[in-house]
């Protein structure tokens, strides 16, 4: 069902309460029997399987999710460049990944809002930069890689940009500068360490980028540990006074060289209510959180 009011106006309600957001989209793919290992990991699809994306957007729907978020976080022109893309292929291709979330959001009987990720550079690159930041490169290079794919994305109408996995303040100033003029609302939100950013920043400092943006609807954290959320949750809503937007991982860690997940899963939907009650209006999850746990969280959190 397309919403009928705004993202930011839904999330201002004072009488409504969080909106539960979908989870990891590369583990439901890989539940379904996608191959993920191209260097465009899940954006590959956007080109060779649409299908397989579509039938993850709707299985989140069915769990509960009130947003949905692309498939469009290691997606770029010059990835698909490197694919054999063109430049208007690559557009379209961006477009896609909009499409397909916005049409498993109408198909679903309550109002589903729909984001487009907008990843790091880091992960266009593949090579596991995006959790350690400082590329090398200055906010205005990096501003000038991401506004075509900002551009591309905004036109074909999401709900909100999601700034997400974002790991140093440098990148997050130059995602501001590009989604500036796109006239599309975006969340802000960094993948953490502790109480810093991956490339070692205070998060406060992080947070205080948004602060006094109205174009920023929410600011917040995603692709981190469970444990760093709640501490997270009340500083940026005492940084920011913004609504905050909380997606971490399963808990699980990855093993590079197994090629594997290791650990326990720490992820626990009963968590959620507190990030609640501490100002997260945003609240799902990230890699290896599949629908059957957003499901939990949805039941705990309520209909939203």
């Amino acid at each position: 069902m397309r919403p009928r009011r705004s993202l930011a106006a839904r999330l201002g309600d004072p009488a409504a309460g969080p909106l539960v957001l979908d989870g990891g989209l590369s583990n439901q793919l890989a539940a379904q029997g996608a191959d993920l290992t191209d260097p465009l990991w899940t954006a590959r699809l956007l080109r060779d399987g649409p299908g397989e994306i579509a039938a993850a957007h709707a299985a989140y729907a069915r769990a509960g999710a009130r947003v949905l978020i692309s498939s469009s976080y290691q997606a770029s022109h010059e990835g698909f460049g490197r694919a054999g893309a063109g430049r208007a292929e690559a557009s379209a291709l961006l477009a896609r990944s909009v499409e397909l979330a916005r049409t498993a959001a109408d198909a679903a009987p309550a109002e589903v809002w729909v984001a487009a990720s907008v990843g790091p550079y880091g992960a266009v690159l593949a090579d596991g930069s995006e959790y350690r930041g400082r590329y090398g490169l200055s906010p205005r290079r990096l501003e000038r890689f991401h506004r075509p794919r900002i551009e591309a994305l905004a036109a074909a109408g999401p709900d909100v940009l999601a700034l997400e996995t974002v790991p140093d303040t440098d990148e997050a100033q130059a995602l501001l500068a590009a989604v500036a003029e796109c006239g599309v609302p975006v969340w802000l939100s960094y993948s953490v360490s502790g109480g810093r950013t991956r490339a070692g920043q205070p998060l406060a400092d992080a947070f205080a980028l948004a602060a006094g943006r109205d174009q920023v609807v929410a600011v917040g954290v995603n692709c981190c540990a469970p444990g760093d959320v709640g501490p997270a949750v009340a500083l940026a809503a005492r940084v920011t006074g913004k609504p905050v937007v909380v997606y971490p991982n399963s808990g699980e860690e990855w093993d590079a060289g197994a090629r594997g997940w290791r650990g326990p899963v720490r992820y626990d939907p009963a968590s959620a209510p507190a990030w609640a009650a501490a100002g997260a209006r945003l609240i799902g999850g990230c890699c290896r959180v599949g629908p059957e746990t957003i499901a939990e969280l949805a039941r705990r959190l309520g209909p939203g």
